[in-house]
Protein backbone atom coordinates (compact mmCIF):
# COMPACT_ATOMS: atom_id res chain seq x y z
CA UNK A 1 0.00 0.00 0.00
CA UNK A 2 1.26 3.49 -1.32
CA UNK A 3 0.59 6.22 1.79
CA UNK A 4 1.24 10.21 1.82
CA UNK A 5 4.80 9.78 2.80
CA UNK A 6 5.76 7.02 0.24
CA UNK A 7 5.24 9.90 -2.38
CA UNK A 8 8.01 12.62 -3.56
CA UNK A 9 8.12 15.45 -5.66
CA UNK A 10 9.58 14.49 -8.91
CA UNK A 11 9.55 10.48 -8.67
CA UNK A 12 7.92 8.73 -11.31
CA UNK A 13 6.63 5.31 -11.04
CA UNK A 14 5.43 2.87 -13.51
CA UNK A 15 1.63 1.70 -12.56
CA UNK A 16 1.05 -1.13 -14.80
CA UNK A 17 -0.19 -1.44 -18.37
CA UNK A 18 -2.47 -4.13 -19.88
CA UNK A 19 -3.29 -4.48 -24.37
CA UNK A 20 -6.52 -3.09 -25.70
CA UNK A 21 -8.48 -5.17 -28.50
CA UNK A 22 -10.16 -4.53 -30.91
CA UNK A 23 -13.53 -6.28 -29.48
CA UNK A 24 -13.17 -4.83 -26.58
CA UNK A 25 -12.79 -1.06 -28.08
CA UNK A 26 -16.34 -1.92 -30.21
CA UNK A 27 -18.03 -2.97 -26.97
CA UNK A 28 -17.59 -0.30 -24.83
CA UNK A 29 -17.86 2.08 -27.71
CA UNK A 30 -21.16 0.87 -28.33
CA UNK A 31 -22.25 0.95 -24.74
CA UNK A 32 -21.29 4.47 -23.55
CA UNK A 33 -19.93 6.24 -26.80
CA UNK A 34 -21.28 4.96 -30.22
CA UNK A 35 -19.31 7.46 -32.92
CA UNK A 36 -19.09 5.81 -35.81
CA UNK A 37 -14.92 5.87 -35.85
CA UNK A 38 -15.43 3.63 -32.45
CA UNK A 39 -17.52 0.97 -33.75
CA UNK A 40 -17.47 0.82 -37.67
CA UNK A 41 -14.26 -0.11 -39.92
CA UNK A 42 -15.45 1.30 -42.93
CA UNK A 43 -16.37 4.44 -41.29
CA UNK A 44 -12.97 4.94 -39.11
CA UNK A 45 -11.34 4.05 -42.06
CA UNK A 46 -13.02 7.22 -43.74
CA UNK A 47 -12.43 9.54 -40.48
CA UNK A 48 -9.95 11.98 -39.71
CA UNK A 49 -8.57 8.76 -37.66
CA UNK A 50 -7.70 6.63 -40.36
CA UNK A 51 -8.86 3.35 -38.61
CA UNK A 52 -10.85 2.56 -35.84
CA UNK A 53 -9.74 4.23 -32.70
CA UNK A 54 -10.54 3.78 -28.77
CA UNK A 55 -13.20 6.37 -27.24
CA UNK A 56 -11.14 8.37 -24.78
CA UNK A 57 -14.21 7.98 -22.03
CA UNK A 58 -12.55 4.35 -22.69
CA UNK A 59 -9.47 5.40 -22.39
CA UNK A 60 -9.52 7.44 -19.24
CA UNK A 61 -11.68 4.19 -17.77
CA UNK A 62 -8.28 2.01 -18.51
CA UNK A 63 -6.49 4.36 -16.66
CA UNK A 64 -8.63 3.62 -13.65
CA UNK A 65 -8.29 -0.20 -14.27
CA UNK A 66 -4.72 -0.17 -14.67
CA UNK A 67 -5.03 1.85 -11.00
CA UNK A 68 -6.73 -0.50 -9.57
CA UNK A 69 -5.18 -3.83 -10.84
CA UNK A 70 -1.65 -2.21 -9.80
CA UNK A 71 0.51 -4.26 -7.32
CA UNK A 72 1.05 -1.26 -4.85
CA UNK A 73 -2.40 0.93 -4.98
CA UNK A 74 -3.02 4.30 -3.09
CA UNK A 75 -4.11 4.71 0.39
CA UNK A 76 -7.16 6.38 -1.57
CA UNK A 77 -10.00 8.22 0.20
CA UNK A 78 -11.37 10.69 -2.83
CA UNK A 79 -10.40 11.33 -6.29
CA UNK A 80 -10.79 15.35 -6.36
CA UNK A 81 -9.98 15.90 -10.40
CA UNK A 82 -8.41 15.82 -12.74
CA UNK A 83 -6.81 18.94 -15.15
CA UNK A 84 -5.37 19.56 -18.43
CA UNK A 85 -6.76 16.09 -20.07
CA UNK A 86 -5.44 15.27 -23.34
CA UNK A 87 -5.73 12.77 -25.79
CA UNK A 88 -2.72 13.59 -28.43
CA UNK A 89 -2.51 10.00 -30.04
CA UNK A 90 -5.74 7.76 -30.36
CA UNK A 91 -6.25 4.48 -28.52
CA UNK A 92 -5.99 1.72 -31.30
CA UNK A 93 -6.88 -1.94 -31.52
CA UNK A 94 -4.48 -4.22 -30.11
CA UNK A 95 -2.32 -1.14 -28.22
CA UNK A 96 0.11 -2.39 -25.20
CA UNK A 97 -0.93 0.76 -23.28
CA UNK A 98 1.71 1.68 -20.20
CA UNK A 99 0.88 3.89 -17.38
CA UNK A 100 3.09 6.42 -15.66
CA UNK A 101 2.72 8.46 -12.63
CA UNK A 102 5.14 11.54 -11.49
CA UNK A 103 4.44 13.46 -8.08
CA UNK A 104 3.83 17.24 -9.26
CA UNK A 105 3.05 18.49 -5.78
CA UNK A 106 1.86 17.23 -2.11
CA UNK A 107 0.81 18.90 1.01
CA UNK A 108 -1.28 17.86 4.21
CA UNK A 109 -4.93 18.23 4.27
CA UNK A 110 -5.67 20.98 6.87
CA UNK A 111 -9.04 20.44 7.34
CA UNK A 112 -8.53 15.98 7.17
CA UNK A 113 -5.74 14.98 10.09
CA UNK A 114 -3.81 12.04 8.74
CA UNK A 115 -5.04 13.14 4.96
CA UNK A 116 -2.41 14.18 2.35
CA UNK A 117 -3.38 15.51 -0.72
CA UNK A 118 -1.25 14.40 -3.51
CA UNK A 119 -1.29 16.19 -7.36
CA UNK A 120 0.27 13.68 -10.17
CA UNK A 121 1.22 13.81 -13.49
CA UNK A 122 0.09 10.74 -15.21
CA UNK A 123 1.12 9.47 -18.41
CA UNK A 124 -0.46 6.74 -20.54
CA UNK A 125 2.13 5.93 -23.51
CA UNK A 126 1.36 2.95 -26.53
CA UNK A 127 4.28 0.39 -27.40
CA UNK A 128 5.60 3.12 -29.89
CA UNK A 129 5.97 4.87 -26.61
CA UNK A 130 3.67 7.71 -28.31
CA UNK A 131 1.64 9.66 -25.71
CA UNK A 132 -2.12 8.71 -25.67
CA UNK A 133 -3.20 10.51 -22.88
CA UNK A 134 -1.68 12.82 -20.25
CA UNK A 135 -3.40 14.75 -17.22
CA UNK A 136 -3.01 16.54 -13.70
CA UNK A 137 -4.90 14.33 -11.27
CA UNK A 138 -5.23 15.60 -7.64
CA UNK A 139 -5.90 12.55 -4.60
CA UNK A 140 -6.72 11.92 -0.98
CA UNK A 141 -4.06 9.81 0.56
CA UNK A 142 -4.07 8.51 3.87
CA UNK A 143 -0.68 8.75 5.91
CA UNK A 144 0.74 6.48 7.31
CA UNK A 145 -0.92 4.75 10.08
CA UNK A 146 1.38 4.98 13.32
Amino acid sequence: MLYYEDFEPGERRQVGSCRVSREEIVRFAKEFDPQPFHIDEQAARDSIFGGLTGSSCHTFALVARIHHQNSEPMALVANLGAQNLRFPTPLRPDDEISLASECVEMRLSRSHPGIGIVTTRTLLTNQADELVMEMASTFMIRQRPD
